[in-house]
């Protein structure tokens, strides 16, 4: 899968997509591959980690060895777009002045998105916008919420059967060419093995196939927490008659129920869903370190 053009990170939110889509980038780079992580929300939380933030959105930054990072900002595309389309920089800066591509990304119904998606799969081409930019191997994109990711990898199709006609058909159609392609695409749901998270899942999944024809091609389990105990050493612990301290006893008990609860929705996520659903394990710190997300990265190298 990391050897595909795109990768468009999706789920529920609150579930990790950014470490997620990080963690994947991280992993091609070492495979060899140029790759580059874009946050699609104004963060610039892959750069953070690495010690990079800062910069203005719309800034390809290097992190490492073979892996960038950048926050795409859909203004900045349109005139980067722009700029191709009409030949003249010098136009464009008197276009972007007059506030006329503002008030176009604010006012028309899925020009963000479709500027956003259209950033990202420009990023993978050899011939870039910017003539002097060089395009990466494998774009990570760290997208939206499920919903609203749905609607952003549907939008490119919405904006060609608008138009028809005009360079903004033409751009829209070989964006959807891409996104409906399952052999130069990908798109990755990452959940929690939670109720809610596999719902929403397994909702996305079907959707996904109705709109595109398509399935997920993975799903990531991300914060699974061990199987420390045993139901038999709950057995053990009730019997134990007051020799372990109560308050080590009940914290056995939660773990064990959590873990137990997860692995509930783990068996019921993968009784339906159709694509792979591999498992991240829980990291227990409060915000998540560098190190963290290598660690991650090299538990999904090979299994996605």
């Amino acid at each position: 899968m990391l050897h595909r053009e795109l990768v468009f990170v999706t789920g529920k939110g609150g579930v990790g997509k950014t470490t997620v889509a990080l963690a994947l980038a991280i992993a091609a780079a070492r495979d060899g591959r140029r790759a580059i992580v874009c946050e699609t929300s104004g963060q610039d939380r892959a750069a953070g980690l690495f010690g990079r933030s800062g910069a203005p959105a719309g800034d390809e930054i290097a992190l490492a060895d073979r892996l960038w990072a950048t926050s795409i900002d859909p203004l900045r595309a349109l005139e980067e777009w722009a700029g191709r389309q009409i030949g003249s920089q010098r136009l464009v800066g008197v276009l972007s002045r007059s506030n006329a591509f503002a008030a176009f990304v604010g006012a028309a119904p899925g020009a963000r998105e479709l500027l956003t998606i259209t950033k990202a799969w420009e990023l993978g081409r050899h011939d870039r916008w910017n003539r002097r930019a060089r395009g990466y191997d494998l774009v990570v994109v760290d997208g939206p919420a499920s919903g609203h990711g749905l609607g952003m990898l549907r939008t490119p199709r919405t904006f060609a059967e608008i138009a028809r006609v005009g360079p903004i058909a033409s751009q829209a159609r070989r964006v959807t060419e891409l996104l409906e392609d399952q052999s130069r695409s990908a798109v990755i749901a990452v959940a929690h093995a939670a109720e809610m998270p596999v719902s929403e899942t397994l909702d996305l999944e079907q959707r996904l196939h109705g709109d595109f024809g398509r399935h997920l091609d993975a799903i990531v389990v991300n914060g699974l927490l061990p199987r420390r105990f045993s139901a038999a050493d709950i057995e053990d612990l009730a019997s134990a008659d007051g020799a372990v301290p109560g308050a080590v006893a009940a914290a056995v008990r939660s773990q064990h129920g959590q873990a137990a609860a997860q692995q509930g929705q783990l068996r019921r996520l993968r009784r339906h869903a159709t694509a792979d659903v591999v498992t991240l394990p829980f990291v227990p710190h409060a915000s998540l370190l560098l190190d963290d997300v290598r660690s991650l990265a090299t538990a999904l190298a090979g299994r996605v």
